[in-house]
């Protein structure tokens, strides 16, 4: 039974990834005989799969149908902002009282990396590892099992729309340094009321510059 779970682990983190780089598109038809072919498993751990994709909104099955891989709409959008928004204002008041040296010390190595990473010219998907990577960490910092098991089902989403921010635009590759640097000073000060603040500034900022995207 472990080896079955660990199998379908395996197959999700893979339809996953391909999911992110635009391998599988939005509206591809996903056939199950041919992927349990491709990557070499049973068709029982490409159900599996699906069924967790689903669950994260990158896949939508409906009945006689089959699966196909899910369009993010702007009601998609609209409503992870609004969650993340939920989310991620406790997470980081938690991770003001909460947050220990381990954690400080890997969201700084993120910023490090990012700093660095815009300096040489940083990709979409770099961008949006690195940023998904701090938020993680910042709501691990927490120490709220349920609020950053939530986070994690959002997490998928959250990625494919970062990938649509211009990271060419210079005022983009200042603002995701100096925003994110922003939260983790008012952490590492231990001042919830400035990490709150900065949190909703950043997040808003983040929509309005995925929302024009979408906007139709």
């Amino acid at each position: 039974m472990p080896q079955k779970r660990s199998l379908a682990a395996d197959v999700v983190e893979r339809l996953r990834e391909a999911i992110w780089t635009g391998n599988l598109p939005p509206g591809m038809k996903l056939r199950e005989e041919q992927l349990a072919e491709f990557l070499g498993v049973s068709r029982g751990p490409i159900r599996e799969a699906f069924g967790q994709l689903e669950r994260e909104g990158l896949v939508l099955r409906e009945p006689n149908k089959g699966a196909t891989v899910a369009r993010l709409s702007r009601e998609d959008l609209e409503e992870v902002y609004s969650l993340r928004l939920s989310l991620e204002r406790l997470a980081v008041a938690l991770a003001v009282r909460n947050a220990e040296a381990q954690h400080l010390t890997e969201m700084q190595g993120v910023l490090d990396t990012m700093a660095a990473y815009v300096e040489r010219g940083i990709t979409e998907q770099e961008a949006a590892t690195l940023d998904i990577r701090f938020h993680e960490i910042l709501c691990q910092s927490s120490k709220h099992k349920r609020l950053y098991n939530f986070w994690l089902m959002l997490r998928p989403q959250i990625y494919i729309f970062f990938l649509s921010r211009n990271v060419a635009n210079p005022d983009f590759r200042d603002h995701i340094v100096r925003s994110h640097q922003g939260i983790f000073d008012a952490v590492l000060d231990r001042d919830e009321a400035r990490a709150v603040r900065l949190l909703e500034e950043h997040l808003r900022d983040a929509y309005e510059r995925i929302l024009p995207i979408y906007a139709q």
